[in-house]
């Protein structure tokens, strides 16, 4: 990835300039990057996902990628929804997450590309907006558990996978069965890095695991958490 930032007024924007650059379709580097507006008025928006915010889907040439503004939950999104504190550029969420995102796709885990993040500063807060490249074709864990289509190797997978990411040191504060994706080879994608961070080792991998528990019973699945603890535990039990 070749990182490049910038900057017009109130907003700065950080992308690779590899995707950005490159890609067919776009619009030239500037707020209209990360304004969903703009992306529709030019009949580029192929779909979009439901949740905080919704997550437009667009069309670049022979990829899609994935716009998602950030947005508050809450009692404190009655207050701003789109707003947050600003506190210094590396500090926004928005910044965080992309550098976050690119180091773990750099090692070669499974994250989505990250294309381009934006900040647009107004006064003592800032609204954000961040672009990564759609996996073709995946699911998200919680849709193929419910309807019967995770098989049991699948489901240690996904421990794997998240061991994976532990050993790298990604505390997931928010990992869900919404978040671990399923492309059409089954690998198991991990998305949505959001106040995520590196830590040492320590009790938050055992609490990321219980998040998923408790996401996994809302979806009538508690049953898949002993598979997945399978997997997570494959290469301890193999090395002992």
């Amino acid at each position: 990835m070749r990182l490049a930032t910038y900057r017009t007024g109130k907003s700065i924007i950080l992308y690779d300039a590899d995707s950005v650059c490159d890609a067919d379709s776009t619009p030239q580097i500037g707020p209209a990057l990360l304004d969903p507006y703009a992306w529709r008025q030019r009949g580029l928006v192929v779909g979009e996902a439901p949740g905080r915010g919704v997550s437009l889907f667009l069309a670049v040439g022979k990829e899609e990628w994935v716009l998602r503004p950030y947005r508050r939950g809450g009692l404190i999104a009655q207050l701003s929804e789109r707003r947050y504190v600003w506190t210094g550029l590396q500090r926004t969420r928005a910044f965080r997450e992309f550098h976050l995102t690119a180091g773990l796709h750099a090692q070669g885990l499974p994250v989505p590309r990250p294309v381009a993040t934006g900040v647009t500063r107004h006064g003592l807060v800032y609204e954000a907006a961040l672009i990564t490249v759609r996996i073709p074709g995946a699911r998200a864990l919680s849709e193929l558990l419910k309807r019967g289509d995770a098989d049991a190797a699948l489901i240690e997978r996904v421990g794997a996978t998240i061991r994976r990411f532990h050993n790298a040191g990604l505390d997931h504060v928010d990992l869900n069965a919404r978040n671990l994706l399923v492309d059409t080879e089954g690998k198991v994608w991990l998305i949505d890095l959001d106040r995520c961070r590196l830590r040492p080792k320590g009790t938050w991998q055992a609490d990321n695991l219980e998040r998923l528990e408790r996401s996994l019973a809302k979806f009538g699945a508690i049953e898949a958490m002993a598979t997945i603890r399978d997997g997570y535990d494959a290469p301890f039990k193999a090395s002992a």
